[in-house]
C-alpha cells in the first residue's frame, strides 16, 4: 500500500481554489479510478498520465489505483491537473519521496510523450496558490514568465515529465530539447491571440505601435466628437456616437484606447488574469500593460457578451475589455436581450454568471462606446433632406436601444457628415493621439489626487451621494441641471452622471471645481441637445 499527495489549482471564473491531489495504491486488480467531480477532459487524464509516465521511462504501478481530488465538492475541469496526478501516482509508487510533493503546486497538461504543455489560467492559479501560503510551483516552461509575475513564489518551468521526476527525486535534470518555434503547434485554445484576429477585436500592441496605426490626427473634422472622446477617456465615461455611415464613428472608437493611460500594476494583473483564463495572452507578453479593446460583431449572443457558455463559464466581451474599451458598432443591430444584459455590469463593474454547478464572478469595469446610424438608411438628420425612411421606421430603429441602457451612457454626440474642406484638411490636421493623451493623463492625475484615500480612481466611479456631499460644484452651477431634473429631461441617475462629467470637464480645464460652463458642457454632452456651448476641452478652452 502506498499513498502520496500534492496540490494543483481549480479555476472558478478568474479565481482559483487549491486542490489536494491524493493517490492511493492498494493490492488488487490493476485499475485507475479518478474521483472528486472531474469533468470529461479531466477524466481523460487517466490515459494521458499513464502514457506520459511510461514514455518518460518510469514504471506504471500494476495495482488498484485511486486518485482523489479534494475538496470533492468543487467542480474541476481541464487538463491542468495532469502533472499533479502523475507526481502523486509516482509518489505512491515510491519513485519519488512523498514528503517532497506535499508543499508543491503543479499546473500543466501532459502529452502522451511526456511533454508538458501550457494551459489556460496560469496567473490566477499561481495567485491562488500564493494566497494559500504555497511558495513553490511547477508550471510549463512556456508559462514560467506568466507565473513569475506573482511575488513571493518560486517558479520552476519544465519541458517534460522526465525533468519533473528528476527534480523531485533529486537526480540530474536531463537537458530536453525545446520546441521548435518554426514548427506549427496546436494552440491551447481555439481563439487567436490579440492583435492577430479581427474577429476578436482585441489588441495588445505597444502604445507606440498603436499610436502609429490609429492616430487621432487621422480623423477629419468632427471637433465635437473628438472633444467627447477626450472627455470619455479622461473620466471613464460611456459614449454614444450617432451619425451617418462614413462620418468617422469607428475611427474615433478605435483611437480611444490610445488616449487611456498605461495600466497600473494591479490593473495589469487583473486584465492579464482574465485573458489568461480565456487563453488570449499574447505570445512572449505575459503581462498586459495597455488598455484592452474588444469590438464584437453585432451577431454576438448574450453569453458571448457577458460570459457563460456550456460547461465551465468563460469570460465574455465585457470581461475581456476590463479596464479597457468595449466597442459595439451598429449597436441597434445587436439583439435587445444582449444589449440589456449589459445594464448590470455597467453599474456594478462585474458580472455574475450563475450555473447549476455554482456561481462565477468576472470583473467587468469597462468603458463602453456605442455607435449607430440614425435610421435604417443612415441618412436621417435634423434637416431630413436625404433620408428615405418613413418616420415610423426611424422611430422603430431608434427604439431598439432601450431607455434604461441609454440612461447609463454619460455622453451622447451626433457625428455630422464630413465636409469637403474638412476632408481636404484646409483647416490643418487635428491634434495627435499623443498630445490629447497627455491632457487625459493630467486630468486623471488631478482626479486621482482628489480621490486619494478612496476606493475610486476616476470620476465615473464616484457615487452620486459622494459628489453631492463631499465634492460639490460651484454655487449655482447646477441650477440648469436641476431644472432639467424637475422637467423630466434628466433622471436622478442622469443628474449624477452630469455632475461626474462636469468634474471631468473641470479637470481637463484645470478648474478646482465645476463652474456653470463646465456643467453646461456636461449637460450638452449628456442630453445630446445643443445648448450653445462650444465643444472644446483642455488647452483649447
Amino acid at each position: 500500500m502506498g499513498f502520496a499527495r500534492t496540490c494543483s489549482v481549480a479555476l472558478v471564473g478568474v479565481e482559483g481554489v487549491v486542490v489536494e491531489v491524493q493517490a492511493d495504491l492498494e493490492p488488487g486488480v490493476a485499475a485507475f479510478t479518478l474521483v472528486g467531480l472531474p469533468d470529461k477532459s479531466l477524466s481523460e487524464s487517466r490515459d494521458r498520465v499513464r502514457a506520459a509516465v511510461v514514455n518518460s521511462g518510469a514504471e506504471w504501478p500494476q495495482k488498484k489505483l485511486t486518485v482523489g481530488l479534494s475538496p470533492a465538492s468543487v467542480p474541476k475541469g481541464g487538463s491542468g491537473f495532469d502533472i499533479a496526478v502523475a507526481a502523486a501516482v509516482l509518489g505512491a509508487a515510491g519513485r519519488v519521496a512523498p514528503r517532497v510533493l506535499a508543499d508543491i503546486v503543479m499546473i500543466g497538461e501532459l502529452g502522451l510523450d511526456g511533454r508538458v504543455r501550457p494551459v489556460r489560467g496560469i496567473l490566477p492559479a499561481v495567485l491562488a496558490a500564493a494566497d494559500a501560503g504555497y511558495e513553490q510551483v511547477i508550471v510549463p516552461e512556456s508559462a514560467a514568465a506568466e507565473a513569475s509575475l506573482v511575488p513571493g513564489v518560486s517558479v520552476l518551468g519544465v519541458r517534460t515529465l522526465r525533468q519533473v521526476i528528476a527534480v523531485l527525486a533529486d537526480e540530474p535534470v536531463p537537458d530536453e530539447e525545446p520546441d521548435d518555434d518554426n514548427r506549427p503547434r496546436p494552440r491551447t485554445t481555439g481563439l487567436h491571440v490579440p492583435g492577430t484576429d479581427p474577429a476578436t477585436g482585441l489588441h495588445a500592441d505597444t502604445a507606440t505601435d498603436h499610436y502609429r496605426e490609429h492616430d487621432l490626427a487621422d480623423v477629419a473634422g468632427q471637433f465635437a466628437a473628438r472633444a467627447a472622446v477626450e472627455v470619455s477617456a479622461a473620466g471613464g465615461h460611456h459614449l454614444f456616437l450617432e451619425g451617418p455611415p462614413g462620418a468617422g464613428k469607428t475611427m474615433l472608437a478605435e483611437r480611444l484606447p490610445g488616449l487611456l493611460p498605461p495600466l497600473g500594476r494591479q490593473e495589469s494583473l487583473e486584465v492579464t488574469a482574465v485573458h489568461s483564463v480565456a487563453g488570449l495572452l499574447p505570445p512572449g507578453k505575459p503581462l498586459i500593460s495597455t488598455a484592452p479593446y474588444c469590438a464584437p460583431h453585432h451577431s454576438a449572443t448574450m453569453q458571448s457578451l457577458v460570459g457563460g457558455g456550456s460547461g465551465v463559464a468563460r469570460p465574455g466581451a465585457v470581461s475581456l475589455s476590463h479596464r479597457g474599451v468595449l466597442f459595439l458598432d451598429e449597436c441597434p443591430e445587436f439583439s435587445g436581450k444582449a444589449l440589456d444584459a449589459l445594464r448590470q455590469p455597467l453599474e456594478a463593474g462585474h458580472v455574475v454568471v450563475a450555473r447549476s454547478t455554482g456561481v462565477v464572478r468576472f470583473p467587468a469595469r469597462f468603458l463602453m462606446v456605442l455607435a449607430a446610424n440614425p435610421c435604417p438608411c443612415g441618412r436621417y438628420s435634423r434637416n431630413g433632406d436625404l433620408c428615405e425612411c418613413a418616420p415610423s421606421a426611424v422611430r422603430r430603429y431608434q427604439a431598439r436601444l432601450s431607455g434604461p441602457l441609454l440612461d447609463r451612457v454619460d455622453l451622447r454626440v451626433e457625428v455630422e457628415r464630413v465636409s469637403r474642406s474638412e476632408l481636404a484638411g484646409d483647416n490643418g490636421p487635428g491634434e495627435s493621439t499623443a498630445r490629447v493623451a497627455d491632457r487625459v493623463l493630467d486630468a486623471r492625475s488631478r482626479a486621482a489626487t482628489r480621490l486619494d484615500g478612496t476606493p475610486w480612481r476616476t470620476n465615473s466611479e464616484v457615487p452620486g451621494r459622494e459628489l453631492r456631499g463631499r465634492w460639490r460644484a460651484a454655487p449655482g452651477a447646477m441650477d440648469e441641471a436641476e431644472r432639467c431634473l424637475e422637467r423630466g429631461v434628466l433622471t436622478a441617475r442622469g443628474l449624477d452622471r452630469v455632475l461626474r462629467v462636469a468634474w471631468t470637464v473641470a479637470d481637463l480645464a484645470g478648474h478646482d471645481r465645476p463652474d456653470a460652463g463646465d456643467v453646461a458642457q456636461a449637460l450638452q454632452l449628456r442630453t445630446g441637445v445643443p445648448r450653445g456651448v462650444p465643444m472644446v476641452t483642455g488647452a483649447a478652452r
